[in-house]
C-alpha cells in the first residue's frame, strides 16, 4: 500500500521544487532519503517515475517547519526551511547548499501555510536556513491576506510577469567556507593539473563560489548553454577548477573528490566585460549597455540555463572587492558598493538579472550589509505524492539513470 505524503509545488524564479513538511518525513536520514528519492522518482534521467522536472532546475526539495527552539541564531525567525538538490542520475541528494530561487518561493509557502500573519503591502518573513545556519530576509508582497503573484516583474526565463519577491542574502556571507574571501585573498592561483595555473577568485555568500575569466579557458564569455555543454573536454577542465577551488576552501578532501563530496558547490562564474549577445530562450538581442558583466555558471556539472539566485547575490558582491576577476571586468560606473548601495546588472544565457549589494570596510574585511535577488514565485499545485513502499532506487541494480527492460522483470505467474 503506498503512503501518501502531503506536498506542494512551487515555482521560485528559474527553478521549481517539491515543498514537504518536516513533520511529514521519517526521523531517520537514510528512510527520510529514500522516500525523497521515491517522490522525485530518482535516480532515472526522464525522473518518469516520480515528480521531478529530469533537470537540475526542476529536481529540487524544500522542507518547511517551525523554528528550531534553543538555537540562538534563529530566535527571531517565523520558519525553517532545508534545501535539497536531488540528484537525477544518481541516488544523491546534496544537502551543503542553498537555491535562491526557491528561497523566494519559501517567503510566499510561509505565508500561505500560516507560518507567517500576512502584512499588507509588504510581509518581511525571516527563514532560518538550516543547510548555512544563517537567516535569509525575505520580502513578499501581499494582498488580500495572500502573497501576491500577478505583477509586474519580469524574470528572465520564466514565462510572462509576475509580484516581485525580494530575497536578502546578507547574513550568509562566510556559511560555506568559513569567511567570505574563504582564503583572505581577493584572487588566488589555482595549479589545475593538465592545464596549467590559473587566476579564481573564491567568494562565498549565498554558496561558495569559484570565479574565472572567460578568456582564460577560451571563451569570449557569450557562449550559449549548448556551446558550453558540448564541449567535453572544457567541462571536465572547469570541473578539475571547480575541484581545486573547492580543495583550496576546505570544502572536499581532494580536487579529484570534489564531484562525490560536494558536486553542487562552489559553483563556477565564468566572467567576461559587457558585451551584446542573443537571449536564445526569448529570442532577442541583450546590449552591452544593458549589462555591467557577464557570466556563464556552472552548476551541478553543467551550464545553468539563466542564472542563479545566490549566484546574482554572490557575483554582485564580488564586483565590489577590487582586486577579484569579478570586480576587474565589472563596468567602473557599477563598482560604486563601498561609497552606497549600488545595483549590478549580470548578463546571462536568458537575459539580465539585477542585484542590489551594499558593502562595508572592517578591519581586515568587508561586511556586506545588503546582497539581494529579485524573482518571482507561484504557487502550483497542492495535494498527495504517493509513495511506493520499496523505492524505485532500491529495486534493482540497473545502471544509474536507466530502468530495467521490459523483460528484466518477470509478471507474477498467470499475470502479464
Amino acid at each position: 500500500m503506498p503512503r501518501s505524503v502531503r506536498c506542494v509545488l512551487m515555482r521560485g524564479g528559474t527553478s521549481k521544487a517539491v515543498f514537504l513538511r518536516g513533520a511529514d518525513l521519517p526521523g531517520a536520514e537514510d528512510d527520510r532519503d529514500r522516500m525523497i528519492l521515491s517522490i522525485f522518482g530518482s535516480p532515472d534521467r526522464r525522473q518518469i517515475d516520480g515528480l521531478g522536472g529530469a533537470d537540475p532546475l526542476t529536481s529540487k526539495l524544500a522542507i518547511i517547519g517551525p523554528p528550531p527552539r534553543g538555537l540562538a541564531r534563529a530566535a527571531d525567525t517565523d520558519v525553517s526551511y532545508t534545501f535539497g538538490q536531488v540528484n537525477v542520475v544518481r541516488p544523491e541528494i546534496d544537502w551543503r547548499s542553498l537555491c535562491g530561487n526557491i528561497s523566494a518561493a519559501v517567503g510566499a509557502y510561509a505565508i500561505y501555510e500560516g507560518f507567517v500573519e500576512p502584512v499588507a503591502p509588504l510581509t518581511i518573513v525571516k527563514v532560518y536556513n538550516s543547510n548555512l545556519d544563517r537567516v535569509l530576509t525575505i520580502e513578499v508582497p501581499v494582498e488580500n491576506g495572500r502573497p501576491m503573484e500577478e505583477g509586474y516583474y519580469t524574470v528572465h526565463g520564466v514565462p510572462g510577469t509576475g509580484a516581485r519577491i525580494v530575497v536578502d542574502f546578507a547574513d550568509t556571507a562566510g556559511a560555506s567556507a568559513g569567511a567570505l574571501l574563504p582564503t583572505g585573498r581577493p584572487s588566488d592561483i589555482l595549479a589545475i593539473p593538465g592545464f596549467g595555473d590559473i587566476e579564481a577568485s573564491l567568494v562565498d555568500i549565498g554558496n561558495a563560489h569559484v570565479f574565472i575569466r572567460a578568456g582564460d579557458i577560451g571563451l569570449k564569455g557569450t557562449e550559449t548553454v549548448a556551446e558550453i555543454d558540448q564541449n567535453k573536454p572544457l567541462a571536465a577542465l572547469l570541473e578539475s577548477i571547480r575541484g581545486a577551488a573547492a580543495a583550496r576552501m576546505g570544502m572536499v578532501s581532494a580536487l579529484e573528490e570534489a564531484a562525490d563530496e560536494s558536486p553542487a558547490t562552489p559553483l563556477i562564474g565564468i566572467v567576461s566585460v559587457p558585451a551584446g549577445y542573443q537571449d536564445v530562450i526569448g529570442a532577442r538581442m541583450i546590449a552591452a549597455e544593458d549589462v555591467d558583466l557577464v557570466s556563464r555558471l556552472m552548476f551541478m556539472q553543467q551550464t545553468h540555463k539563466a542564472y542563479a539566485a545566490t549566484s546574482t547575490a554572490c557575483t554582485g558582491v564580488a564586483s565590489q572587492i577590487p582586486g577579484t576577476v569579478v570586480f576587474e571586468i565589472t563596468r567602473p560606473e557599477a563598482r560604486t558598493a563601498l561609497r552606497n548601495r549600488c545595483e549590478v546588472r549580470i548578463g546571462h544565457p536568458a537575459g539580465v538579472i539585477e542585484t542590489e549589494t551594499e558593502l562595508e570596510i572592517m578591519a581586515g574585511g568587508f561586511a556586506v550589509r545588503r546582497a539581494t535577488v529579485s524573482r518571482t514565485a507561484r504557487r502550483i499545485m497542492e495535494g498527495y505524492v504517493f509513495v511506493p513502499e520499496v523505492s524505485p532506487a532500491s529495486l534493482r541494480g540497473a545502471p544509474l539513470g536507466t530502468g530495467p527492460r521490459d523483460h528484466d522483470i518477470e509478471p507474477p505467474s498467470g499475470r502479464s
